[in-house]
């Protein structure tokens, strides 16, 4: 059968000689059809090329088979990771992901909760840019489930999961307070990232509990490599006896950025001149000029948490909601503590 328009249902039933009805339960309740009717629709299906319309169905039950993801940067692969995580999750229980970066931006973020809602997802998992609690009560209240990533949730009302940076943050500082460095700089993006701040909080309380040390917080634009590269830049340019000793980045992909300033044809040595550390433990902080040491965080165990609690939201009429955090840790290699130095993992007690 030759069409230019898409196969509808009813296209399916007349080629296969059959009521609509049958189709759909063949569609929806293939146990209610005998084998021999289910087998002729089922060609039918195929010969026609029909495609089930799933946006109409949603739009009957009144919600989709998809979770909506927000996150802060999908070019950092700490997001990347974590979002392919949940998706394996959700696939298992039969939904899709549906990816929006909001690019730190608020009104971003803003479009991609309405067009979520649009499309009747099954719930949301948010990576906030700021305080959106009263976004997020709104959410509820139209029956959209909301769970935190990355990012704990200050009320009882709302589940999350998250790692506690300000552990990492004084895991960091600590680590290089240990190496006999003692003039830190912690360089990160916006503190109005609640990640940010949480990172340097721990650091500052790791550098006041030892005599002689201090920390100088160098901005940067925001969290990428070409923003730590101009950071490092700026560090070039000082003299050596007014440089850091140590620097600890807030993400692995700005402590990339620092490392390419610091030796690309600048002859500082790392981490003779300067020790450094990153956050998050990316895949190409092992494989960097100068293996980076780093903060790992639990991309795998997030997704997946994630996923569990936005499930026990939706299968719940009224869900004891969850503040789930991960204990993050250290990883040591050479940028640190030098050629040979292994991969040690410490958890924070």
């Amino acid at each position: 059968m030759s069409m230019t328009r898409a196969a509808s249902i009813k296209d399916v039933a007349n080629h296969a000689k059959v009521a609509v009805g049958t189709v759909s339960n063949v569609l929806n309740y293939p146990d209610r059809v005998s084998k021999r009717t289910k087998e002729r629709v089922l060609k039918a299906i195929d010969e026609l090329g029909f495609v089930r319309n799933d946006a109409a169905r949603q739009l009957r039950a009144g919600q989709s088979r998809t979770i909506g993801v927000v996150v802060l940067d999908v070019g950092n692969p700490f997001f990347t990771s974590v979002v392919r995580s949940a998706e394996d999750a959700a696939a298992l229980n039969g939904s899709a992901v549906l990816l929006g970066d909001s690019g730190h931006d608020s009104d971003r973020e803003s479009h991609y909760i309405d067009l979520f809602q649009e499309q009747r997802v099954q719930g949301l998992l948010i990576s906030p840019v700021g305080d959106i609690s009263e976004r997020m009560e709104a959410l509820r209240e139209r029956g959209l489930p909301t769970v935190l990533l990355d990012r704990k949730a200050d009320e009882t009302g709302f589940s999350s999961v998250s790692v506690d940076d300000d552990a990492g943050g004084y895991l960091a500082a600590r680590h290089l307070l240990d190496l006999g460095r003692r003039r830190l700089a912690f360089v990160g993006g916006p503190t109005s990232i609640r990640q940010v701040s949480d990172r340097l909080q721990g650091a500052t309380r790791a550098v006041q509990e030892v005599s002689g040390a201090r920390l100088e917080v160098l901005d940067s634009e925001n969290m990428t490599v070409l923003a730590g590269r101009r950071v490092g830049n700026k560090l070039v340019e000082r003299d050596p006896a007014e440089r850091p000793d140590a620097v600890f980045c807030a993400n692995d992909l700005i402590a990339l950025g620092v490392m390419q300033s610091l030796t690309m044809m600048n002859g500082i040595k790392i981490p003779d001149d300067i020790a450094l550390i990153g956050y998050d433990d990316i895949d190409f902080a092992v494989s960097a000029v100068v293996p980076l040491s780093s903060i790992r965080q639990p991309t795998e165990a997030l997704g997946r948490t994630a996923i569990e609690l936005l499930a026990e939201e939706l299968d719940t009429q009224h869900p004891q909601h969850r503040a789930v955090v991960f204990t993050p840790e250290l990883v040591v290699r050479q940028s640190t503590a030098g050629v040979g130095a292994p991969a040690v993992l410490t958890a924070v007690s």
